[in-house]
């Protein structure tokens, strides 16, 4: 514990110093712990809100841009070379432009943007809607077009559920999807909660 200093004298830390220490090592840790995990929970639930998010503000824009139909879709093999829809919004989804309209990738259609399967500790709920979206030509939502209404909020959650955190905010998040193709993020509890108790939403 101790070492001979240059003038023959022992330095170092004395064994009580050194409980001393690693008795503030252990308090430090016990109160910044939960935080941390706390700010790993958020940081997951706002990537995945975000990257969300930002695939319907692209499909709105490339369907103005191109000037044809552009379809969001859930896939379970999101990330293959010829992706198809099906599955979740927690398996994946992809982005493609789709100029007759039936929100299939077919053979040919371009793909836009893919995105992978959402970490195992989140779970989102689209409920009595398929997982999709279709925007026109004109960059508005197309509505129903597959005979189920098209996905209009995404409540995204994880083991917490819908619990209020720090500075009055949810735990969880909604994406609210318009007619009109328009997304935008919430993390307030009330719309959060609303939205599980009116359509039946699955919030762990």
């Amino acid at each position: 514990m101790t070492a001979r200093a240059a003038n023959g004298l022992e330095s170092g830390f004395t064994l009580y110093e050194l409980l001393v220490t690693v008795a503030i090592v252990a308090v430090v840790i016990a109160i910044g712990g939960p935080n941390l995990s706390d700010f790993r929970a958020n940081s997951r639930m706002t990537a995945a809100a975000n990257d969300l998010h930002s695939t319907f503000y692209l499909g709105r824009s490339e369907a103005a841009r191109a000037k044809t139909n552009v379809s969001i879709c859930a896939s379970t093999n999101a990330m293959a070379a010829d992706p198809d829809c099906g599955g979740t919004f927690e398996d994946g989804w992809i982005v493609f432009l789709d100029p007759n309209g039936d929100v299939v990738h077919d053979a040919g259609e371009v793909v836009l943007r893919k995105h992978g399967p959402l970490d195992a500790r989140l779970s989102v709920s689209t409920p009595g809607m398929q997982p999709y979206f279709s925007f026109s030509a004109s960059g508005l939502g197309r509505g129903n077009v597959t005979g189920t209404p098209p996905v209009t909020t995404a409540v995204i959650c994880d083991q917490r559920g819908n619990t209020i955190a720090a500075g009055s905010r949810s735990t969880a998040r909604i994406v609210v999807i318009t007619p009109l193709g328009r997304s935008t993020v919430l993390h307030d509890y009330g719309r959060i909660q609303q939205s599980i108790d009116s359509t039946g939403a699955s919030c762990p």
